[in-house]
């Protein structure tokens, strides 16, 4: 009778670490972060502009040797907003959603180097992140 018993335990036992793995597995996958694509505005403070094109190139050349980036896409746009007022428009995926909130030291130093080159405009703060979606037609 016991060994009967120790048998079910042993099957149901291994029944359970099987859907246990299972289901862990399949968590495991679903938290695995996805790309990001984001719009950053960047609306650079009056006689900064200069600087913050660098700023932004350092970030997009940081950010691409450390593999926190995809290559594409990437484009980065100036224009000019209120008749002088210069703005940049960079536009690049994340590796996955989570790389900027466990941001490394050395880009999180470029952040602070771009924020003191902005400056709130129109209602709009001097640096903003909007994600985006790809359109491929």
């Amino acid at each position: 009778m016991r060994s009967i018993v120790r048998r079910k335990f042993e099957r149901y036992a291994g029944i359970l670490i099987y859907l246990c793995g299972s289901f862990g597995s399949s968590v495991a996958q679903q938290n695995i972060e996805q790309p990001e694509t984001v719009m950053v505005t960047l609306r650079a403070k009056p006689g900064a502009e200069a600087d913050l094109e660098r700023v932004l190139a350092r970030h997009w050349n940081t950010a691409h040797e450390m593999k926190l980036v995809s290559d594409k896409p990437h484009i980065t746009l100036r224009g000019v907003e209120d008749g002088n007022k210069t703005y940049f428009v960079e536009i690049f995926t994340w590796r996955d959603s989570g790389v900027p909130d466990a941001a490394p030291d050395e880009i999180r130093k470029i952040w602070s180097d771009m924020n003191r080159l902005v400056e709130a405009r129109g209602g709009h703060p001097g640096l903003e992140f909007v994600p985006v979606s790809v359109m491929v037609r």
